[in-house]
């Protein structure tokens, strides 16, 4: 087993390649040892504190959205991404983690998700830039899947293309999903946006008359939203976007930019709404321009886990 209790601590939150050669030897050698180590984890509440919610997102590689900043497979080496994702686990004020099963495997593996809350994401299957795009199958985690496991939140995509059938597919599964997840109190992250096919790829449409669109459409959902969250862009005139809902709403990170000040005044304005409980961040944070995952993880984990903001959005 890896990082079992007294065994030495992450410095830093780094990672050794003394961990990844037992984390490769527990896959091949010893795989039921994960459903023991899931079943070990010390889990917490999903609100206490402040209220406030700092979750890292990493379920982009399964979608084959690899790229950062022109850099199409900036992803692509899964050490290095682990490696990074230890480091902003290790930060203090980050809740959790964001991830589909293999990247949960592995983290669990590694002695990483104690004490933090784990969202697992369900629906990968509506690949970057494949023709199939927009029908976006549920080819990741499922409502049993997360209950066997033991983690925390259920996290769906809901892109909805008004000129594009295979959205009636999506939307359709992201409505059994929460109706899965009511019948085992399991709260649900959806991330709703209205898309459309531009020169042959997928792209968000983030006025915020469409963001208001894809709230309204994503709160009916399933035959109960009482464990439904919104997951929501960062847009023009947030305080009417958080004016369209009473679910507790996360804000997410976006595609990484090299204009990061701006993207973190973006985020400080719209936590400060009532009813935004925190920040759901992937790339932009993971991989931020200067290499500098600590400082990136805690200028954002000072945001969200600023007191008077928490007070203010209660």
């Amino acid at each position: 087993m890896l990082r079992t209790e007294g065994a030495a601590p992450l410095v830093g939150g780094r990672l050794s390649e003394a961990d990844f050669e037992r984390l490769r030897c527990v896959r091949a050698e010893d795989p039921a040892a994960l459903r023991t180590i899931l079943a070990a984890r010390r889990r917490r509440p999903i609100i206490r504190d402040d209220g406030r919610l700092f979750i890292v997102a990493a379920d982009h590689p399964a979608r084959g959205a690899l790229g950062i900043r022109g850099d199409e497979l900036a992803m692509a080496d899964r050490y290095d991404l682990l490696d990074r994702l230890a480091t902003a686990l290790s930060r203090p004020g980050v809740d959790g983690v964001l991830g589909t099963p293999d990247i949960v495997d592995d983290l669990a593996l590694l002695g990483l998700l104690d004490d933090k809350i784990v969202v697992g994401s369900m629906n990968r299957g509506g690949l970057r830039h494949a023709s199939f795009e927009m029908d976006d199958r549920f080819t990741a985690y499922d409502v049993a899947g997360i209950l066997r496991d033991g983690l925390d939140f259920a996290k769906t995509l809901l892109r909805i293309n008004f000129a594009d059938a295979g959205s009636a597919t999506t939307i359709e599964a992201n409505a059994r999903a929460v109706d899965a997840a009511v019948e085992a109190q399991l709260p649900i992250m959806l991330e709703p946006f209205i898309s459309d096919w531009v020169n042959g790829r997928v792209v968000n449409d983030l006025s915020t008359d469409a963001v208001i669109r894809s709230i309204a459409i994503a709160s009916g959902l399933g035959s109960s939203s009482v464990y439904t969250w919104l997951k929501l862009p960062v847009v023009a005139d947030m305080e009417r976007v958080m004016a369209a809902t009473t679910l507790p709403t996360l804000l997410l990170g976006g595609e990484a930019r090299a204009a990061e000040d701006e993207v973190f005044d973006l985020w400080e304005g719209a936590l400060r709404l009532p009813g935004v409980r925190g920040l759901v961040a992937g790339r932009s944070l993971i991989y931020p321009a200067d290499h500098d995952v600590a400082a990136a993880v805690d200028r954002a984990a000072s945001l969200v886990h600023s007191s008077d903001r928490a007070r203010l959005a209660r």
